[in-house]
């Protein structure tokens, strides 16, 4: 075996969407890191859908970007097709969505890699982590293990390993023991994970067929064009280096004659037949689930969408499926526009190991292990945006914990990022999590327009924000009150040019004087459309006028969200002590005892979100509090 041992700050094990965010992020803190991949062409693999955003998930790139991760930024120069979701809807749910071409993500997202200072990337599998014992309960990372028997000491090690542990891919009756794609699974890590004392769970996720789309008839499906301006993702795009002549997708349906093919071989799917050890993601079915849970749906929509622009494969949407291959070709063949198609790539399901994410904190640092960090689908969610914010929290907050700074934690009022990794640590999740905007209760403030005015803050303050970044963010902040105080106090009278330009808007007249702020909350009327009573307006960037626009029409709704996020905040202020003994703590309901015990939540606000813990056991432990702080 290999004597060669090797010293760096952060070994970073796995190199997808989490594990890039993670070692550029220490890289870019001043620390040696090196990340190991299984292959080096796997660097940011897409191995599912072709796209990077979508509802709510297109509020996690934006804070990643806000934040100073690489997602954003990567995505404006590979996209393909770019669409703002949900744009009938009220602002708190539109959500940005680009088509990417998936080998030039990659491509790019290495090269990004590779000319990272301070980083080096490792093709290896990590078969171990090192330890020593700090105390009875608590162990510290001491770096890892690679398959050759090489050994890299390290400060701190972040692991992302996606779904590599233990991989298998099923096809119908076809097992292949391999990662996504094809690609070597780790087989060797759970068991060194295990012997740590973590928790392991087995899940799986699934993803469609590739068909060649020469085979594929368009003109029986519907078109679906890209926006006609582009919303760049990152903040430090410039929206006119995204106006590019963009793909199209298509949409079609399932009918009758899919579903019935379908439920004549549920006995040969894995998943039916009970080969599938693994519990699936809820929100983003199998075909075949579909199928059985929402019989009374006639028809699904399939959603065609190209995986490139130097390939002809297709990705088809909607319809993920573990059938065996000869099943997929005709239930694909019933569908319009597929009649002939031929398969590139067949569907299939993939189970991994994870983790159950309960035993970290917000900080995404194990709780028993100092200095080990997980992130992405290894903590048992599900998605590339999901992956890259955890990756990116996880990879500050080692850099942190290395060079002896304090952790930091986005809050549930702070970024979906704070509401995808509360509900990782606090909630007992058998499923991949996927993140909603209904997941988010101060959505109208979390809005992916407003990511930066949020999080750049942390971003600078840790070092990924040059100061430039942020004291532009500060002076859009500073225009933007000043623009929202200029409105409120510019008043318009009740005379005939007012009138008969109110009757124009179909607005009713003013009966007395009425601010610009004012008539702007009539849903007719916008800032643009005020422009012939505006005499002082003065030219403002189109981020600028976004914001005054939503917080002058939304001001009633945010007041009252800003108001719920103090409530909020006083809970998470009140403290619980790491050595806390909740067998002293009377009248606590045994649930909870156990409950709390297990979780070990750092605050009060964190307690009273885990299931088990009701509204009286924290009015219990908010008393026993009150009175250890006196006796203190």
């Amino acid at each position: 075996m290999s004597q060669i041992r090797e010293q760096v700050d952060i070994c970073v094990v796995g190199a997808g969407h989490a594990g890039c965010e993670a070692a550029l992020a220490c890289a870019r803190m001043g620390l040696e890191t090196v990340i190991f991949t299984v292959s080096v062409d796997s660097i940011a693999l897409m191995p599912c859908n072709p796209n990077i955003g979508g509802s709510s998930k297109g509020h996690l790139v934006r804070e990643v970007d806000a934040l100073g991760g690489e997602m954003g930024k990567n995505i404006d120069k590979t996209f393909i097709q770019s669409k703002m979701l949900n744009r009938s809807k009220g602002p708190a749910v539109h959500s940005l969505r680009a088509q990417a071409d998936k080998a030039e993500y990659t491509r790019s997202m290495r090269n990004i890699l590779e000319n990272q200072e301070h980083l080096t990337i490792k093709q290896a599998e990590v078969v171990a982590l090192l330890s020593e014992e700090v105390s009875n309960e608590k162990k510290r990372v001491t770096g890892v293990q690679i398959l050759t028997g090489a050994v890299y000491e390290a400060k701190a090690v972040v692991l992302c390993t996606g779904t590599y542990l233990n991989a298998r891919c099923l096809c119908g009756e076809a097992i292949t023991y391999t990662g996504p794609n094809g690609l070597q699974p780790a087989n060797h890590l759970t068991d060194s994970l295990e012997k740590l004392g973590i928790k392991m769970r087995r899940f799986k996720t699934g993803t469609p067929a590739r068909m060649d789309g020469r085979t594929l008839d368009y003109s029986k499906m519907e078109e679906q064009k890209g926006d006609e301006r582009v919303v760049p993702f990152s903040f430090s795009t410039d929206p006119e280096d995204v106006q590019i002549d963009q793909v199209s997708c298509y949409l079609t349906y399932t009918n009758e004659k899919t579903h019935e093919i379908i439920r004549g071989n549920l006995d040969r799917s894995p998943i039916y037949a009970g080969v599938i050890e693994g519990t699936g993601p809820r929100y983003c079915p199998s075909i075949e689930d579909k199928v059985v849970k929402f019989a009374d749906k006639e028809r699904h929509q399939v959603f065609i969408e190209p995986e490139g622009l130097h390939t002809n494969e297709m990705y088809v949407g909607g319809m993920s499926s573990s059938l065996p291959e000869d099943v997929q070709l005709a239930m694909y063949r019933t569908v319009p526009g597929l009649e002939n198609c031929k398969i590139v790539r067949n569907a299939y399901a993939i189970e991994y190991d994870c983790i159950d994410p309960q035993q970290l904190y917000p900080t995404l640092q194990f709780k028993n292990i100092e200095g080990l960090y997980s992130g992405g689908q290894l903590n048992g969610s599900s998605g590339y945006e999901e992956a890259a914010a955890q990756g990116l929290l996880a990879g500050i907050n080692a850099a942190n914990y290395v060079r002896g700074k304090e952790q930091l934690i986005i809050d549930r009022s702070e970024g979906y990022l704070g509401v995808l990794v509360d509900d990782l640590v606090t909630k007992e999740n058998f499923e991949p999590y996927r993140m909603m905007t209904s997941r988010a209760e101060y959505r109208l403030l979390l809005r992916q327009d407003n990511a930066d005015l949020r999080l750049r803050k942390y971003g600078f303050q840790v070092g990924l924000i040059t100061k430039e970044q942020y004291d532009a963010v500060l002076l859009k902040q500073k225009r933007i009150q000043e623009e929202i105080e200029r409105l409120k106090h510019t008043m318009v009278g009740a005379n005939k040019a007012v009138q008969e330009f109110l009757e124009s808007q179909g607005s009713a007249p003013l009966k007395t004087a009425a601010s610009l702020a004012e008539l702007m909350c009539r849903p007719e009327l916008s800032y643009e459309t005020l422009v012939p009573l505006d005499q002082e307006r003065k030219p403002l960037p189109d981020d600028v006028i976004e914001q005054v626009e939503i917080e002058v029409k939304y001001e009633g709704y945010i007041a009252r969200q800003v108001r719920q996020v103090e409530q909020f905040h006083k809970m998470e202020k009140k403290k619980l002590p790491e050595d806390m003994n909740y067998d002293d703590v009377g009248s606590l309901r045994l649930e909870a005892r156990q409950k709390l015990k297990q979780f070990r939540p750092i605050n009060v606000g964190q307690a009273s979100r885990i299931s088990g813990v009701s509204p009286s056991d924290i009015s219990v432990l908010l008393v026993y509090l009150e009175h250890r702080l006196k006796n203190h």
